[in-house]
């Protein structure tokens, strides 16, 4: 399917890996231009050195810390009009309710909520203007069932989703789509990191991985390029009546029929 956003310019936060990266370069593949950002400069000049080469299409890389508001200016420098944004960012790393502190709690509110809301309301105006906009916020299927350990990133990507379902209705007739993909467990080097910690205290992290993709009903993590690919297309110009959804990809974890 021709996606119809060749020579789009795209905003891919947090794209030097993961899920991110397989977002920007399905993309790229549809023949956008992409800039694409992380914190980790070589890794991300890395990333960005291979999505040209396999697709041929403009990236440029932004590095830094998008919590920070001079980053931000500097992506918004490279891509003064975005016609597409995908956010996302890293969560807070596991940890007991009882553990919380405020510090931790804010500033997971800050990266999962606070900065993407800048981001969204930076592009909103020109979106509209120009007639053409797709927004993508990456969550957590967190959100929608409750995972222990997680509850400041869950929160966090909560209200970011409650937070735009308003504005996703007031812009689509502007053309401007906003939407969540919520990705259950993805073959990324985040769960390969998340196991290998479990391990050291209970299994060999081959058995731990085995048991939880045995209960996933698909029977496997997903694909870093499957949900790409569901990025690409929420991106596209055929997508243009699917706005204020938020829509799981989990290979059948969740157990609910809506």
């Amino acid at each position: 399917m021709d996606l119809g956003i060749r020579g789009r310019k795209a905003i891919v936060c947090a794209s030097s890996r993961g899920l991110g990266k397989a977002c920007a370069t399905a993309l790229a593949e549809a023949g956008c231009a992409v800039t694409i950002n992380g914190r980790d400069a070589a890794r991300l000049a890395e990333t960005a050195a291979e999505i040209r080469a396999a697709t041929g299409a403009s990236i440029i890389a932004v590095a830094g810390d998008l919590d920070d508001p001079a980053v931000r200016d500097a992506l918004f420098a490279a891509c003064a009009e975005p016609d597409i944004l995908v956010n996302n960012n890293g969560g807070p790393p596991p940890k007991p309710f009882a553990e919380l502190t405020r510090e931790a709690i804010l500033a997971g509110l800050e990266a999962n909520l606070m900065t993407p809301l800048a981001l969204v309301q930076r592009v909103l105006p020109g979106m509209a203007a120009r007639g053409f906009g797709r927004i993508v916020n990456i969550t957590s299927s967190s959100v929608r069932a409750p995972i222990a350990g997680l509850d400041v990133s869950s929160g966090a990507r909560a209200g970011l989703t409650a937070f735009v379902a308003a504005s996703a209705r007031a812009y689509a007739k502007d053309n401007v789509t906003i939407n969540s993909i919520q990705p259950g467990a993805f073959d990324t080097d985040r769960i390969r990191v998340t196991l290998a910690r479990a391990a050291a205290s209970r299994e060999d992290a081959a058995a731990l991985r085995a048991r939880r993709e045995a209960a996933i009903p698909a029977g496997r993590f997903g694909r870093p390029e499957e949900f790409g690919a569901l990025c690409a297309f929420l991106a596209s110009a055929q997508a243009g009546y699917l706005t204020g959804q938020n829509i799981l990809i989990d290979g059948g974890a969740f157990p609910g029929a809506f």
